[in-house]
């Protein structure tokens, strides 16, 4: 059977690097799950792999698609499973790297055929811009208080995208999430790259010193138009936008960025502990982490 090993990881974790090495130890590919590498608009405030970074690896859902045309998790399923099924399927092992639990969840896993109302998503988008998410967070308490128990209260998308389906379809969204999900046709194995907090807090803040200095504040000018879509609604473009609006100095903006960056990562982490056969690797250079993979999948 074939397998798709999974590269996971906080942000800043040192994924990219890891799946590489893997991808050319097996002479395969990369299949990137980071629900906003996907758009050829966005690569700084990303972090997304330049070529020299990929090392010749054909990467995959890497400047996919236009940030005009937004990816969901269920698009993501549906389009890798066809590219596994088919371009790939003679590739033994397939890497699949990227740190959005979501996304790597719907190929790993599947989802449940939960419908959409891009008329509702917007409704709430302004209600939660408008009131903030406390309102937000009662109505999913008295419709749905099995899921509003379940979700990460810092997490609005989660939020948003529960009270959508609930208002859609008057019907909770954990009952839609009760569906049995579909048989895969490759056997899956979960590694997440593990540093000491206070080391990836360090990596995180460097990283955005980083991307600053390679010009993240004109990236955010040049996707201003766009600036309403849930792919910019995220952590390095709202503090941005804020700074462009006139709220918050540069030294606030960037401090923001790292401070929701560490935040962010922090419920990364929390998602990848729900999956209890996923193996947790303490960081350590890259070449012993590949090694230390390779003896595992091929003992």
């Amino acid at each position: 059977m074939q397998q798709l090993i999974v590269i996971e990881g906080p942000t800043a974790s040192g994924k990219t690097s890891l799946a590489v090495a893997l991808a050319k130890a097996w002479n395969t590919v990369v299949i990137s799950a980071d629900s906003r590498q996907f758009y050829k608009e966005l690569a700084i405030g990303t972090a997304k792999p330049s070529l020299e970074e990929m090392e010749g690896i054909r990467h995959y859902f890497i400047d996919s698609h236009p940030i005009s045309t937004p990816v969901s998790a269920a698009q993501f399923e549906t389009e890798a499973m066809e590219l596994i099924c088919g371009e790939l399927a003679l590739h033994p092992k397939v890497v699949l790297v990227g740190g959005s639990g979501m996304f790597i969840d719907a190929l790993c896993i599947g989802l449940d055929p939960i419908p959409t109302n891009t008329d509702v998503q917007q409704e709430l988008r302004k209600e939660l811009e408008e009131k903030g998410i406390e309102p937000l967070l009662l109505e999913l308490k008295e419709t749905d208080p099995e899921f509003y128990h379940q979700v990460d209260k810092q997490n609005p998308m989660r939020i948003l995208r529960a009270l959508e389906v609930i208002r859609s379809t008057h019907i909770p969204f954990s009952d839609w999430r009760k569906n049995e999900l579909p048989k895969r046709p490759f056997e899956v194995i979960r590694f997440v790259i593990n540093h000491p907090r206070e080391i990836l807090y360090e990596r995180i803040n460097q990283r955005v010193d980083r991307m600053i200095e390679a010009g993240l504040i004109e990236e955010v000018k040049n996707v201003a138009k766009y600036r309403n879509l849930t792919a910019l609604q995220t952590v390095g473009y709202k503090e941005v936008f804020d700074y462009l609006d006139g709220k918050i100095d540069l030294a606030m903006c960037i401090s923001k960025i790292k401070q929701h960056t560490r935040n962010y990562a922090k419920r990364q982490l929390t998602w990848f502990k729900k999956h209890p056969d996923t193996i947790w690797l303490n960081a350590k250079p890259v070449g012993e982490l590949c090694n230390e993979i390779l003896q595992f999948v091929e003992k």
